[in-house]
């Protein structure tokens, strides 16, 4: 993680509102030029995911952690919307199969060849104090493509089947910088850092 020069030299520790390492991983990209130190939530620590949109899910996640471990914490919601699927899986994405292979498998077999690929995903962050109130909230989203197979192997969940028009590529297929610049969690994080540092720094 890359110094930042402040009066603090110990980094504030934030937790993630996740058991996903590989989402962590992405997060602590976004964050690199901040003194902060990321983790995973505690094992044991489940949130139902009640919410009817990403937002509420976030600000659940994060509302929960923060609030069962006493420290910050980050909550994400992200996921993705099919126009021919009247927005399906949505908030429903990591729980649409059992498997990534089979969440994948089956928004390509519901579409079939429906001409209508338009698809976005979604990416909803909030932040909340120790005592589970929200300190800040944001949305980012990045538009693309349904594919009628995967290609890519970079990634997780459906970037195989994700393609993004402007780039020619799925974002399986994007060297991880692209994909930061581009994607909905990318969008999020720009606008949601500027307040991170205001607090944080």
């Amino acid at each position: 993680m890359t110094n930042f020069t402040s009066l603090e030299t110990t980094p504030r520790l934030l937790v993630v509102a996740t058991g996903n390492r590989g989402k962590v991983v992405e997060i602590q990209e976004y964050m690199a030029d901040l003194n902060l130190q990321l983790q995973l939530k505690p094992k044991d620590l489940e949130v139902e995911e009640t919410g009817k949109t990403f937002l509420a899910n976030a600000c659940l996640k994060a509302s929960e952690v923060a609030k069962a471990t006493q420290k910050w914490a980050i909550g994400d919601d992200s996921g993705l919307t099919v126009d021919a699927l009247d927005g399906r899986p949505g908030i429903y994405s990591a729980r649409y199969a059992p498997t990534v292979a089979e969440q994948i498998e089956r928004v390509l077999r519901e579409l079939e060849n429906n001409p209508n690929r338009q698809a976005k995903f979604v990416c909803a962050l909030a932040i909340a104090r120790p005592d589970g109130t929200i300190a800040l909230k944001s949305e980012g989203i990045c538009c693309g493509e349904i594919l009628y197979s995967p290609r890519g192997n970079g990634g997780f969940g459906y970037d195989p089947i994700f393609y993004v028009p402007s780039e020619e590529k799925t974002f399986a297929q994007m060297p991880p910088d692209t994909k930061r610049s581009l994607s909905h969690r990318g969008q999020a994080f720009q606008k949601l850092l500027p307040q991170i540092k205001e607090i944080f720094l």
